[in-house]
């Protein structure tokens, strides 16, 4: 089965707002998960809004969205990548590399030159991720509360 991604589209919006529940509830207690968390509203329900504003990509078993990407292009021609998530059982099957891979030559056919992400401490598949794509660490922001 060869693995795509798809611009998100009406049908794929309520499994959008479950897909990102998922992904926000891993996050919880994970090293820099709760301040991701605070800095990244939930979409929920304004998914169809969010998919109006930023480029959403979703990859597809059927007609069951098992992974989402969202990415904008900033006013310095990057492609930054506000999130990418692939539900744990489907993991290890390519579907994060096929979002990353579409959201890539989009942003290149947009005048992308060059494509920014995140990954979390510890979050390895994430890291992976990025790293099967040539995106590769070039900061590491430390924190330590008082």
């Amino acid at each position: 089965m060869v693995r795509r991604a798809d611009p998100a589209n009406g049908d794929d919006i309520s499994q959008l707002e479950g897909l990102e529940r998922e992904a926000r509830a891993a996050l919880v207690g994970a090293r820099g998960g709760d301040r991701w968390l605070a800095e990244h509203q939930i979409i929920g329900q304004s998914w169809a809004e969010r998919c109006k504003k930023a480029a959403v990509w979703v990859a597809h078993i059927g007609e069951v969205v098992v992974g989402y990407l969202v990415a904008e292009l900033g006013a310095d021609d990057v492609l930054y990548i506000d999130q990418v998530w692939v539900t744990p059982g489907a993991r290890e099957l390519g579907f994060g590399d096929a979002l990353l891979q579409t959201a890539i030559e989009a942003g290149r056919s947009e005048g992308a030159t060059a494509v920014e992400g995140q990954a979390l401490p510890g979050d390895r598949h994430t890291k992976n991720l990025y790293e099967r794509a040539g995106i590769v660490a070039r900061l590491i922001t430390t924190y330590r509360r008082f």
